[in-house]
């Protein structure tokens, strides 16, 4: 089909699926949201110091709805513009983002989980048009889709399963935020947390390795909530005990501790409900070099008044090469 005068049809977007749900869908609103968790997540976990912005690799995200987890997401996406080399704009005191320069390539590859798509037996790409919000659009970047649908299975062009799910659109306000003019890869997981989720995530991290080291400025993010469901103290103890493994980058090590711990412990239906993602993204951040981890910031949802009976744990830890 051709779009009116005669050339192609231009990509269907991704529309809004948890605007006014998962964050305010009025752009003022959800701006003014962002600034304030990016200020709050500066006063309660002052970023590292000795952090060089150029050597980071990833980052560990949550996906609940912004007034919960909002606060903790922020305390990873804030390092997003010193690692992008970040300006600030005029008119927007203490706001960091990013100068449009010709040519250069700004991509997040985003490994998110799945809520709602069955289906799923693998690892599902967006290969739309860009993803829609309330700050303005985030595109795709299509060609490095494509070198990663190269790769072969599990990779597949699959954008249904994105069209419901939340975890990695309540990302794009701080990347439409921080980085306007940065580019997206989506990647939807459900590869299991064995061996084959391990393969995928080394072959697809000496991809982003290769893009790297060639002059593209590439950042792994993952999409995780915590513990789900159990009292608060429980929660924060599921997030201590998933935590070294993490911070080792031990892709199985992880798997094993969060079956432990979702079987071990009262009230807990999952440690990590974004287990895969996770599991393939630490083997994707080894393969790219990663060989430092550090924490960011954990909470549960408790600490931003929920019930402290049935929480949902929180946790951001950045990843840089060694």
């Amino acid at each position: 089909m051709s779009a009116e005068g005669g050339g192609p049809a231009s990509p269907a977007p991704r529309p809004p699926a948890v605007a006014d749900t998962f964050y305010p869908g009025p752009a003022g609103e959800l701006r003014r949201m962002v600034d304030v968790l990016l200020d709050a997540a500066d006063d309660a976990w002052p970023a590292p110091a000795d952090l060089d912005p150029a050597r980071l690799a990833g980052i560990l995200v949550p996906h609940a709805g912004l007034v919960y987890s909002g606060i903790v997401a922020a305390a990873a996406w804030r390092l997003l513009p010193s690692a992008f080399a970040a300006v600030e704009v005029p008119g927007a005191p203490g706001v960091p983002r990013l100068p449009a320069r010709g040519g250069e390539t700004r991509t997040i590859v985003l490994l998110g989980t799945n809520h709602r798509a069955a289906w799923l037996d693998g690892i599902g790409a967006w290969v739309g048009g860009p993803w829609r919000t309330p700050l303005g659009d985030v595109a795709v970047d299509d060609d490095l889709t494509e070198r990663i649908l190269r790769l072969g299975p599990p990779f597949a062009a699959d954008s249904r399963c994105h069209l419901g799910e939340h975890s990695l659109e309540v990302q794009l306000p701080f990347i439409a935020r921080l980085a306007p003019d940065a580019r997206i890869v989506a990647l939807a997981v459900g590869t299991g947390t064995g061996p084959p989720a391990i393969d995928a995530g080394e072959r697809l991290g000496r991809l982003l390795a290769e893009r790297r080291a060639g002059g593209a400025a590439v950042l792994l993010a993952i999409s995780s909530d915590m513990a789900h469901y159990p009292a608060a103290s429980v929660a924060t103890a599921v997030t201590t005990a998933l935590l070294p493994p993490i911070l080792a980058l031990d892709p199985a090590g992880l798997a094993v501790a969060e079956a432990e711990a979702a079987w071990s412990r009262p009230g807990v239906s999952c440690g990590m409900c974004g287990i895969e993602p996770a599991v393939l993204g630490l083997a994707a951040l080894r393969a790219m070099g990663a060989g430092v981890a550090f924490p960011l910031a954990a909470a549960t949802s408790a600490d931003a008044g929920g019930d402290e009976r049935r929480t949902v744990g929180y946790l951001a830890v950045g990843f840089a090469a060694a």
